[in-house]
């Protein structure tokens, strides 16, 4: 290739983005400078955080001003180093790829792939930011232990299908939260033990009562929104709920989350509520990747993948993502993956 392609933000989002809001443009490959390496996408991620990312509204991080590249993690090949650590040949994968075929990254500040843990796009799932997120915020966050209930919603996605299994592993009772019956046979076939189809049940309140007889011990919260409200009234005593994602917000980003108060519901339970960011446990991933490819080698961990084809796909891709059209999950391949 000749032309680095890359998806810009054109506008901010007013409500749930489209397509509109980013716009594809090419550019001048980049060059390396000392300690920096030229990397080729093979797989971008799309991913819920992004959605904050895309909002002028104050984030935990700095979002895309309109002009520039869209933020995104991915795994590559480095194709010119100017670092000692990395050669030409190596994949390596972070959170600076963006929505594009190139891109120079100081060296630092990437995670070179053992491709023996597990193929490349699992440095992006269950090895990547779903599995380590999944590993962290419910073993220490969420203090998971034997005997637990724990609800997920999104628990078909990239990160909740990890959360589940992570919790039968360590002797928990694991309830599914999802989009679709299709998407809750995944979850069972998995280990879940139960599952509540959202937009199915006639009243979701009832239905995690239900599913949850002796109350939500963990409430491992993907989504926030109506599933949130239910899981809230259904607490069992010293309950810990983790808040990892909003994504039933992103068509209501920029407005106040408004809805019912649940001190008193945390009073009684004795309640612990408390968000979680996966850079607060950056100095023991390696620890972390290690269990987890174990646990898949010996066949105690399923994951699945919703893969699109082409850079062009990108947007709709994330699209699908904030619609809960994903199953399992969401990349994009943008190049050949020499591995396969």
């Amino acid at each position: 290739m000749t032309e680095n392609r890359q998806w810009v933000l054109a506008s901010h989002p007013t409500g749930m983005p489209d397509l509109a809001n980013w716009r594809l443009e090419t550019a001048p490959i980049p060059d390396p400078e000392d300690g920096e390496v030229l990397i080729r996408a093979l797989y971008l991620s799309v991913d819920p955080y992004m959605r904050g990312r895309i909002s002028p509204q104050k984030n935990y991080a700095a979002g895309v001003s309109v002009g520039e590249v869209m933020q995104g993690g991915g795994v590559g090949v480095v194709v010119k180093s100017r670092a000692a650590a990395l050669q030409e040949g190596d994949f390596v994968e972070s959170f600076g790829f963006g929505w594009r075929d190139y891109s120079v990254q100081p060296a630092p500040g990437l995670t070179k792939v053992d491709p023996t843990l597990g193929p490349l796009t699992a440095w992006l799932s269950y090895l990547g930011l779903p599995g380590l997120t999944a590993y962290f915020a419910l073993l220490e966050t969420g203090a998971v232990k034997a005997g637990d209930t724990v609800l997920v919603s999104a628990a078909s996605g990239a990160v909740g299908q990890i959360v589940g299994q992570i919790a039968k592993l360590k002797g928990a009772r694991a309830v599914a939260v999802a989009s679709s019956d299709e998407k809750l046979t995944w979850c069972r076939s998995i280990g879940y033990d139960a599952g509540i189809n959202y937009r199915t049940v006639p009243d979701l309140t009832e239905a995690v009562a239900e599913a949850c007889p002796d109350g939500v011990d963990v409430f491992f919260d993907n989504t926030a929104g109506p599933i949130h409200d239910a899981a809230m009234k259904n607490l069992a005593l010293f309950a810990r709920i983790v808040i990892c994602g909003t994504i039933a917000l992103a068509d209501r980003f920029e407005e106040p989350d408004i809805g019912e108060r649940f001190i008193r519901a945390i009073l009684v339970a004795r309640a612990k509520m408390q968000g979680f960011l996966l850079f607060d446990h950056t100095d023991r991933f390696d620890a972390a990747r290690a269990e987890l490819a174990a646990w898949e080698k010996d066949g105690r961990l399923h994951h699945r993948e919703d893969i699109a084809e082409g850079l062009e796909q990108t947007p709709a891709a994330f699209l699908k993502l904030l619609h809960s059209e994903n199953f399992g999950k969401q990349l994009v391949r943008i190049a050949h993956d020499p591995t396969l």
